[in-house]
């Protein structure tokens, strides 16, 4: 929810090609998960794939999860909608927020945050 971090690897994952976030390209922490800075982590992230021989990619959304938001920030869209106008094909869009089967209690005990 508070930053956007794109990262591009090889198909197995094992392999680092690009990484950037969008705290990278502000100096106000509270735009880190704002649109803008994440277009242009992902353009950046774009250009250096480009430059090794990328040309296509899959892609995973990845929310907090658990007992915490289960939707992605306000920069996942845009970051996708970069990397697709930067020329990069997209093969499928995967969400993979971790999710919980039972119960998680949310921190603040039973009485909840006391403020």
């Amino acid at each position: 929810m508070n930053n956007t971090i794109i990262h591009i690897t090889d198909i197995t994952g094992s392999e680092t090609i690009a990484r950037y976030s969008g705290g990278m390209f502000t100096d106000k922490d509270r735009e880190e998960g704002m649109p803008f800075p994440a277009m242009l982590a992902a353009r950046k992230a774009a250009e250096v794939a480009q430059s090794k021989g990328i040309t296509g990619v899959h892609i995973k959304v990845r929310a907090r999860g658990s007992q915490y938001s289960k939707s992605p920030g306000m920069g996942a869209q845009p970051a996708i909608r970069s990397l697709a106008r930067a020329g990069l094909r997209i093969g499928m869009i995967e969400d993979v927020t971790p999710i919980t089967h039972g119960e998680l209690r949310k921190k603040g005990g039973r009485l909840g945050r006391r403020v």
